[in-house]
């Protein structure tokens, strides 16, 4: 059985001040260094005013949250920055968060709009630290197995079996009927070979497996 990890159950904020300079925590699941950039952007964009927003994540070096067998122990991408605040500050003690919480496949950034007093190394580190934290206490923290993604694309006449198979799995997909059917599947790293086993032998190796 493939180790099951801590993340968060979904995205939550907290804010709160600290001698006039507001501080708000995002948090977001993340599954890939993309989803976790692309949280990072969304944040900036919606306070291109702040005065610093401050982000760190535990990602999946390799991709999606367990694309290596025995997902449980993939290797994590850690990233920070002090986006301008006095180094070590802001950036490292929100990370620090995450890694002392033990939870990956997490996105946080703070969003912070000074206030007109100095608080120092020290204060700003407890400031950054609690944002993440309260954020974390927001969105709660959630047992989660490693999936994988693939996607399966068949002619139309053997779409209808795929579809039954896959949604008799339980699994997470989309489908897309174009001028062939692709379905893009989320599944367990343990029951991905499984499932891939039962599409072959339905469409008689006919399935395109990605």
């Amino acid at each position: 059985m493939t180790d099951a990890y801590r993340t968060v159950g979904g995205r939550a904020e907290a804010r709160f001040e600290v001698q006039g300079s507001e501080f708000i925590g995002y948090i977001s699941p993340a599954e890939t260094v993309d989803e976790a950039e692309a949280f990072v952007e969304e944040i900036n964009e919606r306070h291109p005013d702040a005065t610093h927003n401050v982000p760190a994540y535990r990602v999946p070096a390799g991709g999606a949250s367990s694309s290596v067998p025995g997902g449980g122990n993939v290797m994590l991408r850690e990233y920070q920055s002090d986006d301008g605040e006095p180094t070590g500050s802001s950036g490292k003690p929100a990370l620090n968060v995450l890694v002392q919480q033990e939870v990956r496949n997490v996105v946080a950034v703070v969003t912070r709009y000074y206030g007109g007093t100095n608080l120092g190394v020290g204060g700003l580190a407890r400031a950054y630290s609690r944002a993440v934290k309260e954020a974390l206490g927001e969105a709660g923290i959630v047992e989660e197995i490693p999936h994988e993604r693939f996607t399966a694309t068949v002619d139309y006449d053997d779409s209808g079996s795929v579809r039954g198979i896959i949604e008799s799995s339980g699994v997470e997909f989309d489908a897309d009927y174009d001028q062939r059917v692709s379905f893009s599947v989320r599944v367990p790293v343990d029951e991905a070979d499984g499932l891939r086993d039962r599409l072959r032998s339905a469409t008689s190796g006919r399935v395109e497996l990605e």
